[in-house]
């Protein structure tokens, strides 16, 4: 089978889009902290149906449920550290069951959302937990390990906002030697703790395991910007959310959607090469990014 990095090589992949976004669009409740990840226990045939309707959508890729799953998230559930390794492996395995049913050719990403992502307050929007590189390193590496037991095709470093959260990260997957890429959260071409954008993605730079770099779960019109900083190091990848706002009190995305699948044209011009959509970008917008993409 082609892998990712040999895709991406070849011509722009398409992402899938926002997965909890879809699943509370079905009327599925994710107040819990663990949002999406919970499903994994209680609902995971709902979880396999949202992979296949972006697949239905023209996405190549699954993205898993997994960005809040940790361990001390599911002990709140009352699991053990083997039930909740058994969860983040399901989370790949229910993907995969979409992937190979509705796109065979497909490939499937393994979330590993940030530490904010985890304590469910939005602090990933903010960057400002105050973790040093070896506390970051030492939090991600046991579902780290989990997650690739797993085989997935890449793990998705997904929504970092600062830059001590992608130093750990990068020098776990490359003691792992397991396929990622790279993902910030920005605001104002740079990181959310306002850091550089640039110096993050030139930590990737000698990283082997790094297969593409970028953005996502930052508004649209960060996505050009951005991937100047691509040049160079990775080929980009682009995912950003709709541009609405997340008030991590009221548990709500305010704000208009300003997710336009015609924008992906210009992503790719600067370097996109996987493209896709965060929170609030559903199945519609996929499949007309994808038609965008097709054309050519």
């Amino acid at each position: 089978m082609t892998t990712l990095a040999e895709a991406v090589a070849t011509g722009p992949v398409v992402l899938d889009g926002g997965l909890a976004t879809l699943l509370e669009a079905h009327g599925h409740d994710l107040t819990s902290d663990l949002w999406s990840a919970r499903l994994l226990r209680d609902n995971p045939g709902a979880v396999v149906a949202a992979h296949a309707e972006y697949f239905a959508a023209g996405a190549q890729v699954a993205t898993t449920a997994s960005y809040q799953a940790s361990f001390a998230g599911f002990a709140g559930l009352g699991l053990d550290a083997a039930g909740a390794a058994r969860l983040m492996v399901a989370s790949v395995d229910l993907a995969r069951r979409a992937r190979d049913e509705a796109a065979p050719d497909g490939w499937v990403a393994a979330s590993v959302g940030p530490y904010g992502a985890v304590l469910a307050d939005g602090s990933e929007y903010r960057g400002d937990y105050g973790l040093s590189v070896s506390e970051l390193r030492a939090f991600h590496r046991p579902r780290l390990e989990v997650l690739a037991s797993a085989a997935p095709d890449v793990l998705a470093l997904e929504t970092i906002p600062c830059l001590a959260e992608a130093e750990a990260l990068l020098a776990e997957v490359e003691a792992l030697g397991v396929p990622a890429w790279l993902s910030v959260t920005c605001a104002g071409g740079r990181l959310r703790s306002g850091e550089s954008v640039a110096e993050a993605f030139a930590m990737a730079a000698d990283v082997h395991a790094v297969v593409a770099v970028g953005l996502n779960c930052s508004a649209p019109d960060e996505v050009v910007r951005v991937l100047a900083a691509t040049q160079g190091v990775r080929p980009g990848i682009a995912y950003p959310n709709s541009g609405q706002s997340w008030d991590a009190v009221a548990r709500a995305w305010v704000g208009e959607s300003a997710f336009d699948p015609a924008l992906v044209r210009s992503w790719l011009d600067a370097g996109a090469r996987l493209v896709g959509g965060c929170c609030r970008v559903g199945p519609a917008d996929i499949a007309a990014l994808a038609a965008d993409v097709r054309a050519g």
